[in-house]
């Protein structure tokens, strides 16, 4: 990459920065996830090389303006492993999922009176969640952090509840209120399916993914019965592809 992004290298790769390069950090993020869903191993070794490569891309453009290296990101994250489990590297001791999760609180929150020390600004809840994520695990990661000072539901079936309200006022809206109005009441109702996501302990992003490629399989299948006979989807019947549609399930 430095070969790459020197002069004599390549032109497309000199060019970009922080900014550019981010749309193909998302893109090959996604690939990876992909290629887990379809359990395609291949495919996998070559997209996670792919989502590497653009963590050296972006440590070569800090180096290049003397602000850290690959090298600094790699002890960084070695460092913080470390010190976040004391269970394994230390004398503390975890027997469950649940002894980690509260030694790992503690180590933040011992992060956190370190920087106070320092005299650095003590960040809000939620600074931490980056505005940059796709909104569905935003808001994952929102109600997580709300929900580990409390702020939250007791059970699942107040959740349920909430969306039953939630329900209510967008079908209200639906008659009369402006589009932006309509659209926080659907924000609204997508808010407390990700909140019901959380109770029952499934990935609200993953969940939809998977019905995504459930839909892209039965709807495959009318496109090729419908192409046995002849047909498009344009030219079918809402009738025939609801018949087929039923039989993609059987």
């Amino acid at each position: 990459m430095a070969r790459l992004r020197a002069p004599g290298g390549c032109p497309w790769d000199r060019e970009q920065t922080f900014d550019t390069i981010k749309p193909y950090l998302l893109e090959e993020t996604y690939e990876v996830m992909d290629a887990i869903d379809a359990r395609d191993w291949l495919e996998l070794t070559g997209e996670l090389g792919d989502l590497l490569l653009q963590s050296v891309f972006v440590s070569q453009m800090a180096a290049e303006q003397n602000l850290f290296s690959i090298a600094d990101a790699l002890d960084a994250i070695n460092e913080k492993l470390i010190r976040r489990h004391p269970h394994v590297f230390g004398d503390q001791t975890a027997e469950t999922a649940g002894d980690v999760r509260r030694i790992w609180g503690e180590v933040k929150s011992a992060e956190k009176s370190a920087k106070k020390q320092k005299g650095e600004r003590d960040a809000a809840l939620l600074d931490s969640v980056p505005r940059a994520l796709p909104a569905l695990v935003e808001a994952q990661q929102l109600t997580s952090r709300a929900a580990h000072v409390g702020f939250d539901w007791d059970n699942a079936q107040q959740v349920l509840e909430k969306l039953h309200e939630e329900l209510a006022e967008f079908d209200a809206a639906r008659r009369g209120a402006s589009q932006e109005e309509l659209e926080g009441e659907l924000g609204d109702m997508l808010f407390v399916l990700v909140n019901l996501a959380r109770f029952v302990k499934a990935d609200p992003e993953q969940a939809l993914r998977k019905t995504n490629a459930k839909f892209r399989r039965r709807f495959g299948y009318i496109e090729r019965k419908l192409g046995e006979r002849g047909k498009t989807p344009a030219q079918a019947t809402l009738a025939e592809m609801d018949a087929l549609w039923e039989e993609s399930k059987r």
